[in-house]
């Protein structure tokens, strides 16, 4: 829980929880949380994201402004400014789904969350709603890093899709 604390600068974090799940054994997929056209993370317009200094994953130029569950888990955080979403999956994948480059500016607004840390969730989930007319015209990209914050504890951490994807689409391989 630390990492997305200190990430999103939050004041007041969720207790612990009591122990971290273990990555089950075996290939694990992460399955697309967003409408849209799938990016390859090292070529996105964000040198934090594209150097995965936070880990390995894809983006997603969203054509929907909903954010939905990619697996079974537990909301991590939510950003102050509901702008980025990580969670815990059952599978031991730590995920980070971050809507817009540079959209922490706009503090929320464009933003709507509708869970909150602590939340079970399911695949397919609705986590976030987002105007992307609204946020578009403030002069941001819709650009979304989904990103496996763990990434270190995997082997490998690979897309797999390409093009147009839909949600609940698999997007990532994770061994």
């Amino acid at each position: 829980m630390g990492f997305f604390s200190n990430l999103f600068h939050k004041k007041e974090a969720a207790p612990a929880p009591a122990a971290k799940p273990a990555a089950p054994a075996g290939d694990k997929i992460i399955y697309s949380p967003l409408e849209g056209e799938m990016r390859i993370l090292s070529e996105i317009d964000d040198p934090v994201f594209s150097s995965e200094a936070l880990g390995k994953g894809c983006a997603i130029e969203p054509s929907k402004g909903e954010v939905v569950a990619p697996f079974d888990g537990t909301i991590e955080q939510v950003a102050e400014t509901s702008h980025a979403v990580g969670m815990m999956g059952d599978n031991g994948i730590e995920i980070l789904i971050h809507v817009g480059m540079d959209t922490v500016e706009l503090k929320g607004k464009g933003y709507e969350p509708k869970v909150k840390v602590g939340d079970k969730v399911k695949k397919g989930q609705l986590l976030l709603k987002f105007d992307m007319a609204a946020i578009s015209a403030a002069g941001y990209k819709l650009t979304t890093p989904v990103v496996v914050t763990n990434t270190d504890d995997f082997t490998s951490v690979e897309p797999i899709a390409t093009g147009k994807v839909t949600q609940g689409q698999d997007v990532v391989l994770v061994k």
